[in-house]
């Protein structure tokens, strides 16, 4: 969902690291903050466990990616949308609200891939 020119991100998208993603969402969504919290200590007790890096590294991706959409009011009201008809919805309306959701995902993760998260 590409932004027009009124329609700024609130906040340039933040690196990766949970130092800068914390800080993120506090500005754009501090509600989020303790799920946040949680979800960072289940990663960091997994990649302990599993002496790997590999749920450090999900959680950050994800979290990035929650913010690239967040940092947004309009994809951001858009996505909450689609995620209450997708819950909410008859089947129709759930599978499409679905399909949307994912293509906003994907465009989220490319345009993080890229660095190009405007």
């Amino acid at each position: 969902m590409s932004l027009g020119g009124s329609e700024q991100p609130l906040i340039p998208q933040p690196p990766a690291t949970v130092t800068a993603l914390r800080q993120a969402i506090m500005q754009v969504a501090p509600a989020a903050l303790p799920a946040f919290t949680r979800e960072l200590d289940q990663a960091a007790d997994e990649a302990r466990l599993g002496s790997d890096l590999g749920p450090l590294r999900r959680f950050s991706g994800q979290w990035a990616i929650y913010v690239h959409i967040q940092r947004q009011p309009h994809l951001a009201a858009r996505f909450r949308e689609l995620e209450d008809r997708a819950q909410h919805g008859d089947a129709d309306q759930a599978r499409a609200a679905a399909t949307e959701l994912g293509r906003i995902l994907d465009e989220a993760q490319a345009a993080l891939s890229e660095g190009t998260s405007s």
